[in-house]
């Protein structure tokens, strides 16, 4: 194997799988058993009127990122997952999780047209 920047890139990919992992498995702790919804659904930094609402939703959405990554670390680790499988994965779960993540705060945000109403905020 030749070390050039693809192998260099591939490995600051699978290194960055493993703090990845524990983050958003971590999130879904916070949500799920902490009731802890101040990262849920967020949309320039505010959560929604009704966290409680959108926390299943978000919950799911980082549990099952952070399954497939800790299937993909366990794979590579255990040498059963080749290296075309293993990036396509890894590659595709990163790019779901923050499509979902918008589109989750998308919804738990509705979009207001026309004028504002006296006193409304934002």
């Amino acid at each position: 194997m030749v070390f050039n920047i693809s192998v260099a890139m591939n490995w600051i990919l699978f290194m960055a799988l493993f703090p990845i992992a524990f983050y958003w498995l971590r999130r879904t702790w916070r949500i799920v058993v902490k009731r802890d919804w101040s990262e849920v659904a967020l949309k320039h930094g505010e959560p929604p009127e009704n966290p409680g609402k959108w926390a299943p939703y978000a919950a799911a959405i980082n549990l099952i990122g952070g399954a497939i990554v800790v299937f993909v670390i366990v794979g590579v680790l255990s040498g059963a997952m080749p290296f075309g499988t293993w990036t396509a994965i890894a590659g595709s779960t990163l790019w779901m999780k923050f499509i979902f993540d918008f589109i989750l705060s998308r919804q738990a945000h509705p979009m207001t047209f026309g004028r504002k109403k006296t006193g409304e905020e934002g």
